[in-house]
C-alpha cells in the first residue's frame, strides 16, 4: 500500500472538476490507456482572461485522479501566465507530497496543461506528439521527455526517470541510454552552476593590488633589515621591482626576490606574476 497523505486521499475519494468543459479555450490530452495512464484537461477563460473553469478526465491510479484534482483547483483564476509557471513539483507539493514511484502522475498534470495552453496560444492539435527519439519503446517515452523530467526535478538515477516519466519501467533495456543522458545533463547543470570567472582587472586595478601588497606584506619585512623595495613597472603580468637600502647590496636579493616579493605578489594579486630585478 502507497503511503499516501490525507490529502491525496480526499481528492482520490472526492475528485473535483471531473468531466470536459463545452467549447473550451484549451484542451490538451496526454499518456496513453496502452501505458496505463492517460489524462484529458480542458480549461474555459473569462472575460479578464483568467482561468474560470478547468475540468479533467483520466484514467490511471489514485495519484493520477489526486493530481489531476489538484491541478484543476490550483489553476482556476490564474492567468494562462501564470499557469504556465505550475510545475510538477508544486502540484506533489499542493497534495501534501507523492510517493516517488507516483511523481510520473504530477508530470502527466503538467504535460497536460502545457498542452492545453499550447493549444489555446496556437490552436494547434490537443493531444501531445512526440518528439525527439524514443529511448523507452515500453511506454513510448522520449529522449526529449526524458531530459525533460531529468532537468526539471534534478534527477540523479535511472530510478527516478521511472519514477517519474516509467522509462525504464519496462523491460529495462533502455536503462544504459538513460543513465548516459541523465551523466550528459548533470554535467551541463553543474557547468551552469560554476562560479563566473573574476572579471579582469584594468591595469590601474592591478598596480593598486601590487602597491597595496608591497605596502602590507612586504615592506616591513625589508625594513627590518634596513632595506626597502621601489616598484619600477607593471606590464601585463611582469612586475620589475628596485631594491633600496641594505637590499640593494644583498647577497640574496635573488632569494628575496623570488620567495618574498613574487610568492606574496601571486599569493595576493595573480598567480601568473612574475617579478624581475630593474637592471641599473
Amino acid at each position: 500500500m502507497w503511503d499516501y497523505t490525507d490529502k491525496v486521499m480526499d481528492h482520490f475519494k472526492n475528485p473535483r472538476n471531473v468531466g470536459a468543459i463545452e467549447n473550451p479555450d484549451g484542451v490538451g490530452e496526454v499518456g496513453s490507456l496502452a501505458c496505463g495512464d492517460a489524462l484529458k484537461l480542458t480549461f474555459k477563460l473569462n472575460d479578464e482572461k483568467r482561468i474560470a473553469d478547468a475540468k479533467f478526465q483520466t484514467f490511471g491510479c489514485a495519484s493520477a485522479i489526486a493530481s489531476s484534482s489538484a491541478l484543476t483547483e490550483m489553476i482556476k483564476g490564474m492567468t494562462i501566465d501564470e499557469a504556465d509557471q505550475v510545475t510538477n513539483q508544486h502540484i506533489a507539493e499542493f497534495l501534501g507530497g507523492l510517493p516517488e514511484q507516483k511523481m510520473h502522475c504530477s508530470v502527466m498534470g503538467r504535460e497536460a496543461l502545457e498542452v492545453a495552453i499550447e493549444n489555446y496560444r496556437t490552436g494547434s492539435t490537443s493531444k501531445k506528439i512526440l518528439e525527439g527519439k524514443v529511448i523507452c519503446n515500453c511506454f513510448g517515452i522520449t529522449e526529449d521527455e526524458i531530459e525533460h523530467v531529468v532537468r526539471d526535478n534534478n534527477l540523479t538515477t535511472s530510478e527516478q526517470v521511472t519514477n517519474y516519466c516509467k522509462a525504464g519501467g519496462g523491460c529495462g533495456g533502455c536503462i544504459p541510454q538513460i543513465d548516459t543522458i541523465i551523466e550528459r545533463i548533470q554535467a551541463e547543470l553543474k557547468k551552469a552552476q560554476a562560479p563566473a570567472a573574476p572579471k579582469p582587472r584594468t591595469i590601474l586595478e592591478k598596480i593598486r593590488l601590487i602597491e597595496e601588497t608591497m605596502e602590507r606584506e612586504i615592506r616591513p619585512t625589508l625594513q627590518r633589515d634596513g632595506g626597502d623595495i621601489e616598484l619600477i613597472d607593471v606590464s601585463s603580468d611582469l612586475v620589475t621591482i628596485a631594491f633600496r637600502g641594505m637590499c640593494a647590496q644583498c647577497n640574496v636579493a635573488e632569494f628575496t626576490m623570488r620567495d618574498v616579493v613574487q610568492a606574496k605578489l601571486r599569493e595576493f594579486v595573480s598567480a601568473d606574476i612574475t617579478v624581475e630585478e630593474a637592471k641599473t
